[in-house]
This record gives C-alpha cells, sequence and structure tokens, in this order.
C-alpha cells in the first residue's frame, strides 16, 4: 500500500506501519501515528518488562525513524531528557503517562512550564526548541507506549532536576526484534 495513493483510516498491522513510514515524508508522521489502531496484543511479542526500569524495545531502526516500544512498570520514570535534536511522536498503548514540560530560562535555571496525561490512544509531540520533557507511569499498573522518532536518536542529554545540570547520554535498547534485523539483513 502506498501512503501517497490511498487515503490512510487505520493502520492494522506493526508492519503495515513499518511499511507506510519508510515510504512517506516525516511530515505525515502525526497523520500516521493518528491512524494507528492497534489492538495490545499486537505488541506482546515486542514486549519486555523490568521491575527496575522502564524498557526500551526497537522494533525499527533505519536512516528514517526509529520505532521504540517502551513498556513501563507502575511509578517508571524517564529522566528528564531532550532528544538530540530529533521530532518525537509518543501515542499511549496501554495505561496512562504523566508528562512534564521543562525549559531552561536566561540564567540556566531548569523550570517546569506544564504537566498533563496521556491516556490509552492519546498522542503527544516533542521537539527540543519546545523544551524538555520526563514521562512517568501514572496508572496502577503497567502502561505501553509507541516512540516514534524522525531520524534515531543516538544521545541525548539528561537534566538534573535539583542542579538542572545536564549530562550526555547514549542510548541504547534493551530488545531489538527480529523486524529490524531483517530489514538491516
Amino acid at each position: 500500500m502506498n501512503y501517497n495513493e490511498h487515503k490512510i483510516t487505520s493502520i492494522r498491522s506493526i508492519e503495515e506501519l513499518v511499511t507506510i513510514l519508510s515510504e512517506i515524508d516525516k511530515l505525515k508522521y502525526t497523520d500516521i501515528i493518528r491512524s494507528l489502531s492497534l489492538e495490545i496484543q499486537a505488541f506482546e511479542p515486542y514486549c519486555s518488562w523490568s521491575s527496575h526500569s522502564y524498557t526500551r524495545n526497537c522494533l525499527v531502526e533505519n536512516e528514517m525513524f526509529e520505532l521504540i516500544l517502551i513498556c513501563w512498570e507502575k511509578g517508571q520514570i524517564t529522566p528528564i531528557h531532550d532528544h538530540g535534536g530529533e521530532e518525537c511522536w509518543v501515542k499511549v498503548i496501554q495505561g496512562e503517562l504523566k508528562e512534564t514540560i521543562y525549559k531552561l530560562d536566561k540564567a540556566g535555571e531548569l523550570n517546569q512550564v506544564k504537566s498533563s496525561i496521556a491516556k490509552t490512544g492519546d498522542i503527544s509531540y516533542m521537539i527540543d526548541f519546545m523544551g524538555c520533557h520526563r514521562l512517568e507511569n501514572s496508572s496502577n499498573d503497567r502502561s505501553m507506549s509507541l516512540h516514534l522518532y524522525a531520524r534515531p536518536i543516538r544521545n541525548c542529554q539528561s537534566f538534573d532536576e535539583s542542579t538542572g545540570e545536564s549530562t550526555s547520554r547514549d542510548l541504547s535498547y534493551d530488545t531489538t526484534s527480529n523486524m529490524v534485523l531483517n530489514l538491516k539483513g
């Protein structure tokens, strides 16, 4: 299915999502992520869970985009971070996430700008000029979120909330799907 030839009303498989993302310009990513209509079961083969930290499970990574499923146990939270200059769309697949957005002021102080709750099906968007953010599983159970990056993010800046100091952080995956291996193979 070619995105340019067909109007997408809903995307029904991860494979279809990957195909469409591979064929279109990133200007259409918002439309595509909104069109995503997948049951939780479609993500189960890609899930991994840890009681120590949320897990980053790579579905696809290529020069155009990166698609990661993040699995959250109750209360797990990211550090405050930017996106290494790349765009990020987050769709909550299950549960709910609290997103807190921060900005550095002219004095270099890290200030909270806003906080919101995203529930199953909700989408958020972030790019560095908007600030940086932190995500937290705010539900009473597990949550899952799908993260689409306009290009892969190899590293980002993490911020210490109390000091505002930043450190460079290399990013890695907890799992990599066979889909990634097949695309690279």
